[in-house]
C-alpha cells in the first residue's frame, strides 16, 4: 500500500482504492468486483472523480461472509442486511 506510506505505522486509511480494498479482503480485483456486484462487499464511495471503499465497511462485510460451515456471524452473508438496519 505504497500510496499510504505517509500514514503512521499500523494506521489504516479510512478510504482505499479498489486494488487496496481487494488486497484487504484477500482476493483479486476481479473477485472483489464480483463480490461488490453480488452484494457481499459494500459499494464504493465517490470523492470527486475517485472511487474509494470505506475500510470499516469492508471489515464489517468480511465478518458477514459465511464460514466454512455456511454461516456468517449474523447467520447470513449479505452486506445488504447491514445497510437495511
Amino acid at each position: 500500500m505504497a500510496a499510504y506510506d505517509h500514514l503512521p505505522a499500523g494506521i489504516l486509511p479510512f478510504l482505499v482504492a479498489r486494488e487496496a480494498a481487494a488486497a484487504l479482503v484477500g482476493v483479486s480485483t476481479t473477485k472483489f468486483d464480483e463480490m461488490v456486484g453480488d452484494g457481499r462487499m459494500p459499494e464504493p464511495r465517490k470523492v470527486d472523480a475517485r472511487i474509494l471503499w470505506d475500510t470499516e465497511e469492508l471489515r464489517a462485510a468480511v465478518r458477514l461472509l459465511p464460514r466454512r460451515s455456511g454461516k456468517g456471524q449474523d447467520g447470513g452473508s449479505s452486506w445488504d442486511r447491514v445497510l437495511a438496519q
